[in-house]
């Protein structure tokens, strides 16, 4: 009975790490939690859960949107990349892991950076250091270069975005996600 108690309790807490969005790296071990916060005040209520900036929906929803400029705190040393993953959590398994596309900026050092706004639905981004990383994998109506905005047709759904400190090898050192708002 007491080998059960363990292992139940083993397997609760270790779902708990995996549910608070710790993710392991190649050891396993839980990578260290980046502190984000929105830079521009038009995204900040989104950033609660609220709604998507007026404008920032894709051109099918009569938007020319583009990404929320992201404050990025707890760097370890040794990033060589700041890679934000574009998510619809409320879409389903084609709008995770970066469905909406995923923006990568170089990072040179420091503890701190300040992911610009890149436009969305191009691979133009106009920003120095900012690449798209992988396209959205919308099809369609709905395909585009680079990241998709918000373009649920306004069905209050939740976008996030995944950012991680990744080394030049692409080994995950820190992360953190952060609601970007409802569309």
């Amino acid at each position: 009975m007491r080998h059960v108690l363990i292992a139940a309790c083993a397997a609760t807490l270790l779902a708990a790490c995996q549910s608070a969005g710790s993710s392991g790296g190649a050891s396993g071990a839980a990578v260290p939690t980046l502190g984000l916060t929105m830079a521009d005040p038009a995204w900040a209520p989104g950033a609660g859960g609220g709604a998507i900036p007026r404008g920032m929906q894709c051109t099918l929803d009569g938007g020319r949107g583009a990404t929320p400029a992201i404050s990025v705190t707890g760097i370890p040393d040794g990033a060589a990349e700041i890679v934000v993953e574009f998510n619809d959590k409320s879409y389903g398994p084609l709008s995770t892991g970066g469905g909406h596309g995923i923006i990568a900026y170089a990072h040179s050092g420091g503890p701190t950076a300040t992911l610009a706004s890149v436009p969305g639905e191009t691979d133009r981004l106009g920003v120095p250091g900012a690449r798209v990383k992988q396209s959205t994998r919308a099809s369609g109506r709905f395909a585009a270069a680079g990241y998709l905005p918000p373009c649920s047709g306004g069905r209050g759904n939740l976008y996030t975005a995944t950012v991680k400190a990744v080394a030049a090898d692409g080994a995950a050192l820190a992360q953190d996600v952060i609601p970007i708002g409802r569309w």
